[in-house]
């Protein structure tokens, strides 16, 4: 989950943690949210564990996902790469309880990215009605030290909004987005077929041919022609301009 280690201590956190920022000039830190101490993190992922292993085995699959997933990124347990991996858990269980067919990505995280503004308001919701029960203090390098016992606040939490809202998601991504991306994929198979009759190219010089049309309504642009496209003719490129728009002109292209 880390692409570059140098700057980032791996593993379970050692020390304190909290998501917020710090006052500019005292260093001093100003919470938004504070994670679970760090020497209750092993109990606390224990209990996810076993949690995702069978305490949710019969539960529906979309509530156990929002249990996992959110308590998680609530305790917040790594120094970095908490929320990718937050939303692999949502993937993770929707995919481990046959949610989606085998082989077949269900991207919910799409359909959570585009409602960027009602995830923050649910974890925020949490973390602002949580802070005044956490009694902490700032340390000397700017991070927070828990003074009182706050386990339970991670491990027992009411995930109703977030199942609400995971729900939500999964229904755009039902409703909207799956049939949206079999839309787009059935116009590309067409266009890639019209492109192979006029001539042969591999299947990452279609794609750029069909980005460089998208990205300029269509045309190719003269740079293109000049470029990675100056074999083609100018016959070709009407003929290829001429099949993008019919086949894509109002429809919902990526």
């Amino acid at each position: 989950m880390i692409g570059n280690a140098r700057f980032v201590n791996l593993g379970l956190r050692k020390e304190g943690g909290f998501i917020g920022e710090h006052d500019r000039e005292t260093h001093f830190p100003l919470p938004d949210h504070v994670s679970a101490r760090a020497e209750d993190l092993r109990s606390l992922l224990d209990g996810m564990i076993a949690f995702d292993g069978s305490g949710a085995r019969h539960m529906d699959s979309v509530i156990a996902a929002a249990v996992l997933a959110f308590g998680f990124v609530y305790v917040h347990p790594f120094a970095d790469g908490n929320g990718r991996i937050h939303r692999y858990l949502i993937h993770h269980v929707l995919a481990g309880r046959g949610f989606n067919p085998a082989g077949v990505v269900f991207p919910v995280s799409s359909a959570i990215l585009e409602s960027i503004d009602g995830y923050r308001a649910v974890l925020e919701d949490y973390s602002r009605r949580q802070l005044p029960v956490i009694e902490w203090e700032p340390t000397v390098d700017g991070n927070v030290k828990v003074d009182n016992d706050t386990a339970d606040f991670y491990r027992f939490f009411d995930a109703t909004p977030h199942a609400e809202f995971l729900y939500e998601c999964v229904r755009k991504t039902v409703e909207e987005d799956l049939p949206r991306e079999m839309e787009f994929l059935g116009r590309y198979d067409r266009f890639r077929t019209v492109v192979e009759t006029v001539a042969d190219m591999p299947n990452r010089t279609i794609d750029l041919l069909f980005r460089f049309l998208h990205q300029n309504g269509g045309s190719l642009s003269k740079r293109a022609r000049e470029g990675e496209f100056s074999k083609l003719t100018d016959a070709e490129v009407e003929t290829l301009e001429r099949a993008y728009v019919e086949i894509f002109d109002g429809a919902s292209s990526r």
